[in-house]
């Protein structure tokens, strides 16, 4: 069998306009699969140069196959089943700066360049003070880019022209504004030239991101079969999910740049990026964290399995449609349309999601996933909305740790099941009630929301959660 090159494959030769910082399946099956539609439309005429953003990372594997690799995406679209194998020929050059700082940094007098992408993980845009020195390549991400910056600005003598979009996708809140903010200081502990400030945060454009795809990765499982279906083998291959969304705020410079939005992909620019983020926290996390302890007391084991049984089902359609929903300042339509694509993405047939993976933390996920729901629906409709304090109760229930007699293992943070098993050392169910809603959050602990909690409780350990969950939906 060929293996996938350029040798058994044309590669279109394209300008390095971008930058990118990360190699990982995300950024390959996310960013860069959205940059190569953005290519084949005429939209953009741009390749990327990788760059390896921590010193162990895979770029030696994908330039051994010239940058090549294949997408597979596997869902359900509009009720129906989708399987799609894509090759990807976007990536045009790969750097180590760990070995090679300077092409590393010859790449910042490119005159092409236009933008720099990056997804380093949530740990990624971090301040570290000592990252000081520019001689050899700084170890952190916010100095990898500021150093490069630096090489940039003094090659063009401060051109103002010569900025670049800056489009972090790190999985944390303001991320661009707030890998600016870093860099700012890490300049500033460098007591480095303010006229390089002021073109750092003035010449470059930093915007703010969400991103959202299902990624499980290389499919070890199944990759042989995918060689047979596609005739040649890729040791790159990776899997996703098709759902994809992209919402950036709005930036002109950006928007140039990436014109995604004019290629019938889900992306979006948008003034405000803070909807689109309560959105999928509180729809897809915020379902997925309700879910997980009534699906799994009813002797399921995955996000599948969960959505094939009735009763679970309409308990997350209950939550999203009647509670989250209206709790959200976006259009209708596009709630709806959200919505509906998120029990679609629940119900994939190609990925097996453990319901025991989502329930890792499950205490502080309540917190930033349901909570907000909670509050706000309290706010609007003046009383407690009826499945999120289901869902409350079942975590409770959950965090009893046992299943039909037999043991669940918990996974959370120390002081947190610390917590949960001293509280059920009390046979009070009015006691575990007040407990848990006051550890979760005082303002929860309210006497209505007691008694409604333990009342949830008994109905779960003397019927069991499919009869409680039961009245639950025939109330």
């Amino acid at each position: 069998m060929k293996q996938l090159n350029g040798q058994n494959y044309v590669k279109k030769d394209r300008p390095i306009r971008i930058l990118q910082f990360g190699e990982g399946n995300f950024l390959r099956a996310f960013v860069d699969w959205i940059l190569q539609h953005l290519n084949d439309s005429g939209a953009i005429n741009a390749n990327v140069a990788v760059v390896q953003p921590v010193p162990q990372g895979r770029i030696e594997q994908l330039r051994a196959q010239d940058g090549l690799y294949t997408v597979c995406l596997e869902g359900i679209q509009q009720g129906k089943r989708v399987q799609s194998r894509e090759i990807i020929d976007v990536l045009g050059d790969f750097v180590n700066p760990y070995t090679d700082y300077d092409k590393y940094l010859a790449y910042a007098h490119g005159e092409q360049l236009q933008t720099v992408i990056s997804n380093t993980t949530e740990a990624g845009i971090v301040l570290d003070e000592t990252d000081t020195d520019f001689d050899a390549c700084p170890r952190s991400f916010p100095g990898k880019l500021l150093a490069f910056l630096w090489e940039r600005y003094r090659h063009f003598d401060g051109d103002p022209t010569k900025g670049l979009a800056i489009v972090p996708c790190e999985l944390i809140d303001n991320n661009g504004s707030t890998l600016r903010n870093v860099m700012v200081q890490l300049a500033n502990l460098r007591h480095m030239d303010k006229d390089f400030i002021r073109w750092l945060t003035e010449a470059n454009h930093f915007t703010d991101t969400l991103v959202d795809r299902i990624v499980p990765g290389y499919p070890r499982d199944t990759v042989g079969e995918i060689w047979q279906q596609t005739g040649y083998r890729d040791d790159n291959v990776v899997k996703a999910e098709v759902f994809h969304l992209w919402v950036l705020k709005r930036e002109p410079f950006v928007e140039e740049r990436l014109p995604a939005a004019s290629c019938g992909l889900n992306v979006i620019f948008a003034d405000d990026i803070t909807p689109y983020k309560q959105r999928k926290v509180k729809i897809l996390n915020g379902t997925h964290t309700a879910m997980v302890p009534v699906a799994y007391l009813c002797g399921l084991d995955t996000v599948g399995e969960a959505m094939n049984d009735p009763d679970v089902r309409r308990f997350a359609e209950r939550l999203i449609f009647e509670e989250i929903k209206p709790t959200i300042d976006l259009p209708q339509e596009e709630m709806t349309s959200f919505a509906n694509s998120v029990l679609e993405r629940f119900q994939n047939p190609f990925i097996r999601h453990e319901l025991m993976s989502i329930a890792l933390n499950s205490t502080s996920k309540v917190r930033t996933r349901l909570l907000p729901t909670y509050n706000d629906y309290l706010r609007q409709k003046g009383t407690a909305p009826k499945c999120v304090m289901f869902a409350i109760s079942s975590l409770t229930a959950f965090m009893r740790g046992e299943r039909n007699g037999q043991p669940i293992l918990l996974q959370d943070e120390e002081q947190n099941l610390q917590f949960w098993r001293s509280l059920w050392q009390n046979d009070d169910l009015n006691e575990v009630a007040s407990g848990a809603l006051n550890y979760l959050d005082a303002d929860l602990c309210t006497p209505s929301n007691v008694r409604t909690v333990a009342q949830n409780l008994h109905n779960i350990c003397t019927l069991g959660m499919r009869k409680a969950l039961q009245q639950l939906l025939q109330a």
